[in-house]
């Protein structure tokens, strides 16, 4: 009898929703940032102290098509855990616990995150053409 009983929290028991989402997002968004940034700035500290080939090979990958999808990828991730972050912030502060505001600011998070994504990029990319 124990053996047809369904394993709790399992994800076929919850219905996704966009808190659930975001706070797992928060996880995977930190960990990325952390692994992402890190490789990064190893690569680019590397290849500024050896070589100026080396640091012209990093420069060449940064701005190539693939470059510029992990630097866009970076910056999601970077707004997205940063906002996630603030709404916990503010739900620690004992806001927002209602069902109603919880899926609310999760979903902002998410729109808020990409909007951010989208300006700074824009901005980048305004500038550069000056």
């Amino acid at each position: 009898m124990a053996a047809s009983r369904p394993l709790s929290p399992h994800l076929s028991i919850w219905r996704w929703r966009a808190s659930m989402a975001v706070s797992i997002f928060h996880r995977v968004t930190g960990n990325a940032l952390a692994f992402g940034g890190v490789a990064l700035a190893t690569w680019w500290l590397v290849a500024a102290s050896t070589s100026k080939e080396a640091y012209e090979g990093f420069a060449a990958v940064a701005g190539s098509p693939l470059g510029w999808i992990v630097w866009v990828g970076l910056s999601w991730l970077f707004f997205q855990h940063l906002l996630s972050g603030l709404r916990h912030l503010v739900m620690d502060a004992g806001a927002g616990y209602s069902v109603e505001t919880a899926h609310r600011s999760a979903a902002w998070t998410f729109g808020g995150a990409m909007l951010l994504t989208v300006l700074f990029w824009a901005g980048i990319i305004l500038l550069g053409a000056r």
